[in-house]
């Protein structure tokens, strides 16, 4: 999320380590935008098409922000009663838009920023909460769902599937208790890095000290395995996608992100990776960042983050951290992104892992540069459209919408059954399996 920059399209943190916390609240006004006109224009074949199918079949999608957005709010910071999605919000999410975009399932990110110097379960546990309490506070139109058949019920129910990942394996603080005791509250999957390098993984966003997993990092894994929770490899070094492919037993995700061949930025996904996708079962989740969408916003951007990195190192406190990003990125002129270049990444995945490998995941309240058209939680039947006149048939548009991620789900159920009745949970640290050098970092 966040520092993956609610700023210029590089969400997730490209290769940066964003301002700790600038998000939504930081980045535009505390105030509801107006509510999308959808049918305010005559809508074409391939739009009715798309909005037909998503009414047939759930979307769901593998990254949304609102947590952090609440937790950032400039009038009422964490309130979740405040910041109602009965009502058109100042972010990308509300109850209306979700109903208007067909989604059917959400993965809602509890996302913590992993610059911080200490604190990292406190704040994970109170993402958790935020997003539980928002699932609470609308029953009918939200359901807390922990797998796939719950995701199929709450859809059948009119219901959209809300589920739990972390951003960052940072906030388990080297410790597989704490893993397990995120996963008993609900968190579906985890990220194994955010933007910061770990003591047992690398991330895409910083300098690699492992070449990839260490052998506590390869553990991880197992014990993701083992408890049914999906390893999510977005935002990690391709070393670390490398290992996480090898020693999972599991389909693995990728939660938001596009490919590295379209737009060549660090958070994407390399070809030789996604060509490994069939072999595990995974599926890559295509992002609507524009920084990783377009190589022509990642070229004017990137040089800018190089900047704003060098500066910040002197910088100590989040006010002024704040204010350096707004100065570096204020002036910057971006090149339109167009729904068209997203619709590039789906197919360029579908040419390479295969059709049966795809999915989306947007990005959603954790960015602030959309492709046009393509903006907020409404529009994902507009990404739907253009992939219909581009001559998907509707069977691959339902595996894109869901289908994949369905099977994803139920194989990793299936895997957790088989590894629960045959081993206990890891006593494993990360001194035991990575020696007594590996002592934990003090930041990371």
């Amino acid at each position: 999320m966040p520092f993956r920059s609610r700023s210029l399209g590089l969400c997730s943190g490209l290769l940066l380590v964003l301002p700790l916390a600038l998000s939504a609240a930081t980045m535009r006004a505390d105030t509801p935008a107006a509510q999308p006109a959808i049918t305010a224009a005559p809508e074409d074949a391939a739009l009715r098409h798309a909005r037909a199918l998503l009414r047939s079949t759930p979307l769901i999608d593998g990254h949304n922000d609102l947590p952090w957005a609440i937790r950032e709010s400039q009038q009422r910071p964490g309130d979740v009663e405040a910041y109602d999605l009965r009502h058109a919000t100042p972010g990308d999410t509300d109850l209306a838009r979700l109903r208007a975009g067909g989604v059917g399932g959400q993965f809602w990110s509890v996302y913590v920023p992993g610059e911080m110097p200490s604190g990292f379960a406190r704040v994970q546990l109170e993402q958790i909460d935020i997003a539980r309490r928002v699932i609470a506070k609308y029953p009918r139109d939200l359901e807390l769902a922990l797998g796939a058949a719950d995701i199929e019920r709450a859809w059948a129910a009119g219901r959209v599937a809300s589920l739990l990942g972390m951003e960052g394996g940072h906030a388990i603080e080297n410790s597989l208790g704490a893993l397990r005791a995120y996963h008993a509250l609900g968190v579906r999957y985890m990220t194994l890095t955010h933007n910061s390098t770990l003591d047992w993984a690398d991330s895409a966003a910083d300098q690699p000290r492992h070449g990839g997993l260490t052998r506590f990092g390869e553990e991880v894994v197992r014990e993701m395995n083992r408890l049914g929770m999906l390893v999510d490899l977005s935002h990690v070094s391709p070393a670390t996608m490398d290992d996480a492919l090898r020693v999972s037993e599991a389909p693995v995700i990728f939660s938001h992100s596009s490919t590295r061949a379209v737009c060549d930025v660090p958070r994407n996904v390399p070809d030789d990776i996604l060509a490994r996708l069939p072999g595990n079962g995974g599926v890559v989740m295509i992002t609507f960042v524009a920084g990783f969408v377009s190589q022509a916003v990642a070229d004017i951007t990137m040089p800018a983050f190089r900047e704003y990195q060098r500066r910040v190192q002197e910088l100590t406190t989040q006010e002024q951290r704040s204010e350096l990003f707004k100065q570096t990125f204020a002036a910057l002129k971006l090149p339109k992104v167009t729904i068209a270049q997203v619709a590039d990444h789906v197919e360029h995945a579908r040419r390479v892992a295969g059709v049966d490998h795809v999915g989306l995941g947007g990005d959603f309240d954790g960015n602030d540069t959309w492709p046009e058209g393509l903006d907020d939680v409404s529009k994902y039947p507009h990404l739907f459209a253009e992939l219909i006149r581009r001559g998907w048939s509707d069977a691959d548009l339902k595996k894109l919408a869901s289908g994949n991620l369905l099977r994803v789900m139920r194989a990793a159920e299936a895997v957790a059954r088989r590894a629960q009745a045959t081993r206990p949970p890891s006593l494993a640290t990360l001194e035991s399996l990575d020696g007594p050098a590996a002592k934990p970092s003090a930041t990371k």
